[in-house]
């Protein structure tokens, strides 16, 4: 019994239970991991073989079979889509020997379609793949209406013939009232003529003419309107997935433009709809389209609708995506994806450049349109990168890694170009395959819907004729109304065909070649079994059958033809059984000849022109069917007949509507008196051929029939059989062979039989060819020695221009001092001069013209003498009597074979060097004269039959080096006792180059540093394990073993740990005072106390394990893979917030001890703490540059990690700003600022403790617009009253002030008079009359200073007096006086590592002498200080200010007359 489950249904996750998806290695199937690490050595389950789609005949038998892997071995179930899987119908296999599991369906049917899932699922996870089975149906299952129509009840010629009527009475038909869409008119508005006929089939609309008339009065009506707001308007442009685009001229340009669905959309921003104008254009762009945008678009300005267009969004996916492609360089690499829908081009991208048809790049596509491929050809590392597919608005992209050669022997050589080809996949086809399958099936449902639908109708209408023939019959005795029942009946005719024609019209096509294969498919049964049965039946008889078997073959044909014909809408175009009658003989038989042309057409698809031709013929045949048929009906008209039967008027209004169609379509069966044969129709017509020119072209097509006489034409003229031309007949089979083929052969060709013709092209091409024996001698290798010359003849024919290439290794060769080419319209020659060795390699040519491409291809070698041998020298042997070394053979061995190596030795500390002599082709020599202790070193040369090699020197070799085993690995204490302790080892890694002939293995005591030996001196110890037994009990020993060769002994190993010589011990008992210390989202940290010792129960514990299980989980897992000896350990690791039961496990020799538990569960998340913020200096005040970006972090700490919530003046942020959060901080960003980001932000952080706050102030501005005009006003004498307009950046910066300088035109220097005014007007003092003034007002901010707004000229006028001037007596006077100080030293505050100036003025004659002091020290012949003394002026510079240069400065001045001096401070600032 299994299980039974339906896809849909959704496997419930275990409680503790992880799902992981990962993707496994076969295209389809997917993983889910249930664990979040996978133990070693266990595995998910996983398909190596998947199930595939099935497509099978309804009947038989379906199976499906999977193979899986994983471990422990996975579980296998099945399930459908729709539907359940039970055991009555469904067969569930296991194959041990294959390991294959089957789903076998014995005897399919339609309700088996559907889509199967196979499941494999393990503890650890689960694979899944779907198979998809499509049932083929037999027999006409799916054509109910041809079974409805054999058994229908059919009337006969003659009672229809009663119910005609000599005259109808027409009364005009009411005009029907059309409704339809107004989105309708906005597209047609706005479309090309050319989208007319595909608008009106989406919206249904047939009747063109009054499409015509309304869309030119909607036109004018739009035109009036548009003038109203728009000068001109031109270059109207709808473009796919982008958006649209035109030129318009507003006549108010502040008019408002609507778009999508009447909302304003902005100019230019960051806007998912934006609106874009650059001169008269007008772009409206989406940005990130998706499929709800798609949809009606409009532009109205002020009210008016300018331009309307639908955004279609192509629905396009990938089945499967490209992948990465890892290829090598020189060779091709291939990218192919799967797409759901045929799409004829498909964008490529390769590092965010377009891709297209070229050289470097091939894009193709499947013939079923959905795999497309994109190849780059010869890959270079340049190549490397991201290349995408880009199908309508979906994408996928997928790496190209070109990986180099390592071949060293191409090291400087150009690469040869390869022939293979990395990336692609075979499964693809099969995927598309599939995915074609299902398109088809869905287009063959198509027509099904469609007449499903028409039938639907048609009953309708049928009861509203119903109803009105009652209400008629009712009215029968006073007057008969069939004139409005004829007008009832057409009136509802055309109801019917404006409803549904749009929707037939759209899938008559497909609908067309089901049908016609169908009626071919059956035709040619029955024949089948008609000429089964001639043999089986009595002669007497047979005449019965087959005429019997006939009439059923074409009453089935016929029947199958009016069910195609009513698909298609043609529903009308019945007549009456008179002019049946009268017509059918001719009428049957080109029916049955057109439905079998059309047949070989959809078949074959070898012959379109003979099809298209019959289709015409058979066009012509009808119309002059028709114009009888139209005759004969107006005949019957003139002869009226006299009824009052009500069926007479029903009849006579079907004939109504034939007088108006071009063709007739029968209804019901054919009668069996007047069918007739089809003719001979061509089963296989004429294909195009292209020829070469002097071989066979063969012209080849198939009749109907054996017996039928043909004629073949060529350009219109008819052809014979000549000794150049054959014409054979094969049974049904027309052959024309042309022999020879002659440029003069090329052209249309015909063949005729029984009036029927088919065409076809010959087409005859003259490409380069070569001449087998000429390429046989051009393929042979060419050998010449180094130096020479090599030359290269081909002879070729092919029509001109030719195109002849030469290429060595791949590049193409060109003409210089070492390369001739020679070209001729018949032969080619190359001639490389003075060849070298690095010219070796392939020499291919090429050779095209317009008709394609040949290539031939030969080997250059060229002959020199080997290169240098390889080295590293590997010593073999270094005894005492013996040297044994090899190297590596030459890089290149010149094109020969190495025939000797040739050698010489130097004995170190000697110049002689002495010949050993050729030694052979091998590489590797033994040298066995030699002295113990003597070094050696040799020269090594290679031959050829070209020359001797350079040289190549090894290092110094010792004969009689000893070489020791290095230590054994692995050292370890199997088991302890009392009087024995077991030892194991692995040998050593490094054996000296010998055997190893035994171990010796060493003790020693804990204490004690002597080593002694444990096994006899003269006894080493054969195996890799040994038994210490010399050992006291209680005492702690650790060993070390050491490995012995023919050279001695070697290395000891690292020691063991120290081990006790006693019996082994009992496990301990349980850890005590088992509790949580510390604990945080992802650790958590336990103590413990050792558990007691009880003598001969529990001994002393070792070490400790941890283990610990998710609540949901039973299963433990330990922490620690060894002990720790600690009472203390940090589980790592923890999934924050989830409940974990945690023990401890004690351990030593004897064993674990039993687990000791926590008494409740944990929960990982560190303990309830407040938030808080952690930084130590938070700032509160921001300024930055409007379009400069800004980043505010704060760190925090809190538990349970706290909500984070960002506010900017109590609402929440903009969207262009962005918030990034982590456990312990957060972070604040805005990329491009703007003004109006400037305000208070507040960050708050919440938990279940409590909540903390923070807030700052960022102000965002610019430099500041400089202020308008100055105008100055004197009100008082002095002062001069300073006023000017305000900056214009005063109103949105509330820290805006401004700075005033002046100007006079004695100082000729600008001075600042005022900062930081806020207001717009001062006054300035001191102003003097008589002298010239100017003043400048500067804005500024946090950012800066603006531009100077500046005053006029400012002069107070004074008046003139007259001068004069009474000199006292002079007197005699002393200029000397004491030193003073007029400028005294200043305080300085100067920031570490900068420049401090310090200066004086002092006064005093004579001239006093000024001494600096620093804390009492003269600095006057300190190198590190700069001072002067330049008109009075004293000046100190320190040039880079330090810790060490903060002090008390002192300026000493003195002269005869005095001394005084003047101090300050220096404060260095960090």
């Amino acid at each position: 019994m299994f299980k039974i489950r339906r896809v849909n249904d959704v496997e419930p996750t275990a409680p503790g239970q992880v799902n992981i998806k990962k993707r496994s290695r076969v295209p389809g199937v997917m993983i889910t991991q249930f664990v979040e690490e996978v133990p070693v050595g266990m595995s998910t389950p996983d398909f190596t073989r998947k199930p595939i789609a099935l497509t099978i005949q309804e009947g038989k038998l379906a199976f499906f079979k999977a193979r899986v892997s994983g471990k422990p071995a996975p579980r296998v179930s099945w399930a459908r889509n729709n539907g359940e899987i039970d055991e009555e119908n469904y067969k569930m296999v296991y194959d041990s020997l294959s390991g294959e599991h089957s789903l076998e369906i014995p005897e399919v049917s339609v309700e088996h379609a559907d889509t199967y899932k196979c499941f494999a699922t393990n503890e650890y996870g689960r694979a899944v793949v779907t198979a998809a089975l499509n049932i083929i149906e037999l027999g006409y299952k799916k054509n109910r209406a041809l079974q409805q129509s054999r058994t229908a009840v059919r009337e006969l010629p003659e009672d229809f013939k009663k119910a005609l009527r000599r005259t109808v009475k027409m009364e005009p038909k009411p005009e029907v009232k059309r409704v339809i869409d107004d989105k309708f008119w906005e597209l047609l508005l706005s479309s090309n003529k050319k989208h007319y006929e595909r608008i009106c089939s989406e919206y249904g609309v047939t009747d063109f003419r009054w499409m015509l008339k309304k869309l030119k009065e909607k036109k004018l009506e739009q035109e009036y309107e548009q003038e109203k707001v728009v000068e001109t308007l031109c270059k109207l442009k709808p473009i796919e997935v982008k958006g649209y685009r035109a030129e318009m001229s507003l006549k108010d340009p502040a008019s408002q433009i609507l778009n999508k669905d009447g909302v304003l959309v902005p100019f230019d921003g960051d806007a998912e709809m934006k609106l874009k104008q650059v001169g008269k254009k007008f772009m409206f762009s989406i940005n990130d389209v998706h499929p709800k945008d798609a949809g009606m678009c409009h532009v109205e300005v002020d009210g008016v609708k300018i331009f309307s267009t639908e955004l279609k969004v192509p629905s396009a996916d990938f089945l499967v995506k490209i992948q990465d492609v890892r290829a090598g360089e020189r060779e091709d690499a291939v990218f192919e994806c799967v797409i759901p829908q045929p799409m004829k081009k498909i964008n490529w991208m390769g590092k965010n450049i377009p891709l297209g048809q070229g050289d470097k790049y091939d894009i193709c596509v499947s013939e079923n349109m959905l795999i497309h491929s994109l190849v780059v050809k010869d890959c270079l590392p340049s190549d490397k990168g991201i290349y995408t597919a880009v199908a309508g608005i979906t994408s996928c992209s997928a790496w190209l890694i070109v990986e180099g050669d390592n071949d060293q022997n191409l090291v400087g050589k150009k690469k040869a170009r390869k022939t293979t080809r990395a990336g692609g996949g075979a499964d693809l086809l099969k995927i598309a395959e599939d995915q074609q399958a299902k398109l088809q099936k869905e287009r063959d449902e198509l027509p099904a819907t469609a007449k499903a639908q028409a039938e639907v109708e048609a009953k309708a209408e049928e009861e509203v004729e119903a109803k009105e023939k009652g209400d008629v019959n009712a009215k029968a005795d006073v007057k008969p109304t069939e004139q409005n029942e004829t007008t009832n009946k057409a009136e509802a005719e055309n109801k019917t065909k404006e409803k549904t024609g749009t929707q037939i019209l759209a899938k008559e096509e497909k609908t067309e070649e089901k049908t016609e294969t169908t009626i071919q498919a059956k035709e040619d049964k029955t024949k089948e079994k008609t000429e089964k049965t001639k043999e089986k039946l009595d002669p007497k008889i047979h005449g019965n059958v087959e005429e019997t078997t006939k009439e059923k073959t074409e009453t089935e044909i016929q029947a199958m033809a009016e069910d195609k014909t009513k698909t298609k809408g043609d529903t009308k175009n019945t007549v009456s059984d008179y002019t049946k009658d009268k017509a059918m003989p001719k009428s049957t038989a080109k029916t049955k000849q057109t439905v079998k042309v059309k047949i070989e057409k959809k078949d074959d698809g070898k012959d379109e022109n003979s099809a298209k031709e019959a289709e015409d013929e058979e066009s012509e045949e009808e119309e002059e069917t028709e114009d009888a048929e139209r005759a004969e009906v107006e005949k019957r008209k003139d002869k009226p007949t006299q009824t009052t039967d009500p069926k007479v008027s029903n009849d006579k209004e079907d004939e109504e509507p034939v007088l108006k169609k071009k063709k007739r379509v029968r209804k019901g069966p054919p009668v069996p008196d007047t069918a007739m044969d089809a003719g001979v129709y061509f089963t296989s017509g004429l294909s195009d051929i292209n020829a070469i020119i002097h071989t066979e072209a063969e012209l080849i097509c198939r009749l109907s029939s054996d017996d039928c006489e043909g004629f073949w034409y060529k350009d219109g003229k008819k052809i014979a059989s000549t000794d150049d031309v054959r014409i054979v007949e094969e049974g049904s089979y027309r052959k024309l062979v042309l022999k020879n083929c002659k440029e003069e052969d090329a052209g249309k060709y015909r063949y005729e039989a029984d009036g029927r013709k088919t065409e076809a092209m010959v087409i005859v091409e003259d490409p380069p060819r070569m001449n087998k024996d000429d390429l046989t001698k051009f393929s042979k290798p060419v050998i010449v020695n180094t130096g020479k010359d090599a030359a290269f003849v081909l002879s070729f024919l092919g029509r001109e221009p030719i195109k002849i290439q030469w290429f060595n290794e791949g590049e193409e060769l060109l003409e210089d001092t070492r390369t001739r080419i020679e070209r001729s319209s018949s032969h080619t020659r190359l001639l490389l001069l003075k060849c070298k060795r690095k010219t070796s390699g392939e020499i291919k040519i090429k050779i095209k013209n317009d008709f394609g491409t040949t290539e031939a291809v030969t080997q250059l070698t060229v002959l020199d003498k080997p290169t240098v041998p390889l080295g590293p020298v590997d010593i073999i042997d270094g005894s005492a009597n013996c040297i044994a070394f090899k190297w590596r053979p030459p890089k290149d061995n010149g094109g020969s074979p190495i025939t000797n190596y040739i050698l010489e030795r130097q004995q170190i500390g000697r110049n002689s060097w002495k010949t050993l002599g050729k030694i052979g082709p091998e590489p590797h020599y033994r040298d066995l004269d030699v002295d113990h202790g003597r070094r050696y070193a040799y020269h090594i040369r290679a031959e050829n039959q070209q020359g001797i090699s350079e040289m190549m020197e090894t290092g110094d070799i010792q004969a009689g080096t000893k070489a020791y085993p290095g230590p054994p690995t692995g050292l370890k204490i199997l088991s302890a006792f009392k009087d024995c302790i077991n030892l194991a080892w692995s040998p050593p890694s490094n054996t000296g180059g010998t055997n190893i002939l035994g171990y010796n293995v060493e003790k020693r005591k804990n204490g004690s540093n002597l080593w002694s030996l444990v096994n006899p001196s003269d006894e080493s110890i054969k195996e890799k394990k040994y038994a210490a037994k010399d050992v006291i009990e209680g005492i702690q020993y650790e060993f070390r073993v050491s490995a012995i060769n023919i050279s001695g002994v070697g290395e000891p190993s690292a020691p063991t740990e120290f081990v006790f010589a006693r019996d082994p011990k009992k496990p301990p008992g349980k850890v005590r005072d088992l509790k949580v210390t510390d604990s945080t989202y992802s650790t958590l940290s336990l103590t413990w106390t050792e558990p007691k010792v009880e003598e001969g129960v529990q001994d002393e514990a070792k070490g400790y394990f941890v283990e610990i299980r998710p609540a949901e989980n039973l299963d433990w897992g330990r922490c620690n893979s060894s002990p720790v000896i600690t009472n203390s350990f940090t589980i790592l690791g923890l999934r924050s917030m989830v409940m974990y039961w945690v023990r401890v496990v004690a351990t030593n020799e004897g064993g674990d001890g039993e687990p000791q538990e926590l008494e409740n569960y944990i929960i990982a998340m560190p303990p309830p703490v407040r938030p808080r913020f952690t930084d130590k200096n938070i700032k509160n005040f921001m300024v930055t540059r409007a379009g400069n970006s800004m980043r505010v972090t704060y760190n925090f700490q809190g538990s349970p990690l706290p909500t984070i919530t960002w506010l900017k003046d109590g609402l929440p942020l903009l969207k262009h700003v962005t918030v990034s959060n982590s456990d312990t901080s957060s972070q604040l960003m805005i990329a491009l600022s703007e003004r109006r980001d400037t305000g208070i932000y507040t960050l708050i952080l919440r938990n279940i403790v409590g909540q903390e706050s923070c807030t700052f102030e960022m102000r965002v501005t610019d430099d500041p617009k400089p202020p308008g005009p100055v105008e100055l006003e004197e009100n008082v004498p002095g002062a001069v009253l300073i006023t000017w307009t305000a900056s214009p950046d005063e109103k949105r910066d509330d820290r805006l002030h401004y700075m005033i300088t002046k100007h006079d035109s004695v100082k000729h220097s600008w001075q600042m008079l005022a900062d930081r005014l806020f207001n717009n007007k001062f006054t300035a003092v001191n102003v003097l009359p008589g002298r010239q003034y100017k003043f400048r007002v500067y804005a500024k901010n946090d950012m800066g200073i603006s531009e100077p707004s500046e005053s006029p000229k400012w002069e107070a006028k004074r008046p003139k007096g007259t001068f004069s001037l009474n000199l006292p007596a002079s007197k005699d006077c002393s200029f000397e006086a004491a030193p003073a100080f007029s400028v005294p030293l200043k305080m300085h505050k100067t920031p570490e590592s900068y420049e401090c100036y310090m200066s004086c003025a002092v006064t005093g004659n004579p001239k006093p002498y000024v001494t600096w002091y620093r804390d009492n020290i003269s600095l006057n012949t300190n190198s590190n200080y700069y001072i002067t003394n330049t008109c009075g002026v004293c000046s100190m510079v320190i040039l880079k200010v330090g810790p060490k240069d903060s002090g008390e400065y002192t300026a000493v001045a003195e002269n005869a007359l005095g001394r005084v001096e003047c101090s300050t401070i220096l404060v260095v600032q960090d």
